[in-house]
């Protein structure tokens, strides 16, 4: 399973780079000894010498600069979201080990020379039967549009794309006077929309 978007190596990069400068402009020896993990090992990361994208590197970049996940979320794979979420959390302190179930605290990677066996009843989708069940799922989400009014808070949570989660964890973690400032800025641009006759 991809876990990260390839083609968006470069816009995780640049983020990463962005945040480097802004929390006290670290070098990648800095970086390195706050992830523990190796210079050359951050030193070819950084620079995309290594064709690996390891989610616990990554995850620990992201908590350790604090980048907030809105700001590279499409980096994540959309299936990968909720756990890289729970990975971030994690070094964060803000899980604890009992917290988080022992897969996600291990490269999902195999090693050299190993093979994942993969059981018959394990097997992933195809492109065509990924845009089949897409093309299904956008069918119930026009055919329930109706229903959306009824739905409960839950519901409406869970139906938030990964991105839009991701906000919400930002969100949610903000203090209680940059929570009404976010709202402040929101509440403006619905009243801005709505008295240009747009839809949002």
């Amino acid at each position: 399973m991809a876990e990260f978007k390839r083609t968006k190596v470069e816009m995780f990069l640049g983020v990463t780079r962005k945040y480097m400068q802004v929390r006290g402009a670290m070098s990648q020896k800095d970086l390195a000894e706050q992830t523990d993990v190796g210079i050359s090992t951050m030193s070819r990361f950084l620079s995309q010498k290594s064709t690996e994208l390891n989610p616990q590197l990554i995850a620990k970049i992201t908590a350790k600069l604090n980048i907030p996940l809105h700001e590279m979320i499409d980096f994540v794979e959309e299936d990968f979201a909720d756990r890289f979420i729970r990975l971030v959390k994690f070094y964060k302190d803000e899980l604890n080990e009992e917290d988080m179930d022992a897969a996600e605290l291990v490269d999902s990677a195999p090693g050299p020379g190993t093979q994942k066996s993969i059981n018959p009843g394990d097997r992933r989708l195809t492109a065509e039967e990924r845009r089949e069940e897409t093309r299904g799922i956008i069918k119930e989400e026009k055919a329930s549009s109706k229903d959306r009014s009824d739905k409960s808070i839950r519901e409406k949570l869970e139906s938030l794309t990964p991105r839009q989660r991701a906000f919400m964890t930002e969100f949610l973690n903000l203090k209680l006077e940059e929570r009404d400032l976010i709202v402040d800025v929101g509440n403006n641009m619905f009243q801005y929309f709505k008295m240009k006759g747009m839809d949002i």
